[in-house]
């Protein structure tokens, strides 16, 4: 705990409904009658009373690639208490795609979680001996061999049968495009010639005992390439499922979590060096003529081999997506976003917090507290040295 008190749930009250509250995990807690996210200061002395206060708290957590590349792959903020599961798999012989990211960042002591799904890649073309040899299902090359199709499609016959078929009495609520998320998330075939769509689902189902509420968004990307052969040309075409996340609840409080989950999410930071590596890894499988490696153990040797000099093009390439990015969003406000910069005095640099509450504060450990309560002071009876953050 990061309060010298003991926690005395029975005296707490959630500001917002007035529910009793349960499973503050230090000084954090989402009221599951409303779904208020809160902060919890201890009071004073040892019967003294806790307070709840409308807000955030949030540290910055880093996922190092341990099985391969050996570097910090991502970097993003989560609520202090929620634990973290899954990670990166490679999959060396799939030379489209050899690396998937999947995980959970979950309230232990709720049904909030926010979920990054594995990436899915297909492969499609116009030739009929090429479709007679490998037919819709199997594999060619690592990819999976599946005509393209549009986002929403996607969305109903891969993503929620392939993520959500142990769940009971599934509801899809709403399955829309969302024309900004390409866009939003960066995705490579805005400016690398290819084309994006974005979707999302709203649905609802029972797990266990539980109603649960949950949004799934995924992007599909399409790129098209000429092959030319001594029989004739022909189209091949890459195709991914990708970008790939969700936020869920309990039924009916997902609404009021909104502002949690969009901090999370616009928080994440993919390292430019693992991009470079992984790039690096990509084409050294298509240039051996994407010979299957079986041992993860490989992957140093493979960096090696793929030379410096291709991992700094790599680089090069992010830094120059970054600057295209720049350029396209430059219009785009941090009020737009939801966001409010300030700065952090223990780091010395600039974050990123939720907008709408006024009020924020770092510790040394790399966690924030955002508030909307002018009063609230977390270094009153906490052990952790809290300062104030103030715009940049």
């Amino acid at each position: 705990m990061a309060f010298n008190d003991q926690t005395r749930f029975d005296v707490l009250q959630c500001p917002q409904c007035g529910a009793g509250l349960e499973g503050a995990s230090e000084g954090y807690v989402v009221c599951q009658y409303c779904g208020a996210s809160l902060v919890i200061r201890q009071g004073g002395g040892e019967a003294g009373p806790q307070e709840a206060v409308r807000g955030m708290r949030l540290r910055q957590f880093v996922y190092t690639d341990a099985q391969g590349t050996g570097l910090e792959m991502f970097r993003m903020l989560m609520p202090v208490g929620w634990e973290f599961q899954g990670g990166c798999h490679w999959m060396l012989d799939n030379p489209g795609m050899p690396a998937t990211l999947g995980f959970q960042m979950r309230n232990p002591h709720g049904a909030e979680a926010f979920e990054v799904l594995p990436n899915m890649n297909f492969t499609w073309n116009n030739n009929p001996m090429t479709r007679m040899m490998f037919p819709v299902g199997s594999r060619y090359f690592g990819a999976e061999v599946r005509p393209p199709m549009g986002a929403r499609q996607a969305m109903q016959e891969l993503v929620l049968p392939r993520y959500r078929s142990g769940v009971q009495n599934l509801r899809v609520l709403a399955l829309e495009l969302q024309p900004d998320l390409p866009h939003l998330v960066k995705a490579e075939a805005v400016v690398e010639g290819g084309s994006a769509e974005g979707a999302k689902a709203h649905i609802r189902y029972t797990w266990g005992q539980t109603a649960l509420e949950e949004e799934i968004y995924s992007v599909v990307e399409v790129f098209r390439a000429p092959i030319v052969t001594m029989f004739g040309a022909y189209e091949a075409i890459f195709w991914f499922v990708d970008y790939l996340f969700s936020f869920r609840t309990t039924a009916g409080h997902l609404k009021a979590m909104t502002d949690l989950f969009t901090v999370m999410i616009k928080s994440l930071q993919v390292n430019p060096y693992w991009y470079a590596a992984y790039k690096s890894i990509v084409q050294f499988l298509a240039q051996q003529q994407i010979q299957r490696i079986y041992h993860i153990g490989q992957i140093g040797q493979i960096m090696a081999q793929a030379g410096r000099e291709i991992r700094e093009q790599n680089l090069n390439d992010w830094y120059r997506r970054q600057e295209i990015w720049d350029r396209l969003a430059e219009d785009r406000s941090r009020a737009i976003r939801g966001v409010d910069a300030f700065y952090d005095p223990h780091r010395e640099q600039v974050v990123e917090l939720p907008s709408g509450y006024g009020h924020a504060w770092a510790n040394n450990l790399g966690e924030y507290i955002v508030t909307d309560n002018p009063n609230f002071n977390p270094n009153l009876h906490s052990n952790l040295h809290w300062e104030p953050m103030s715009p940049p």
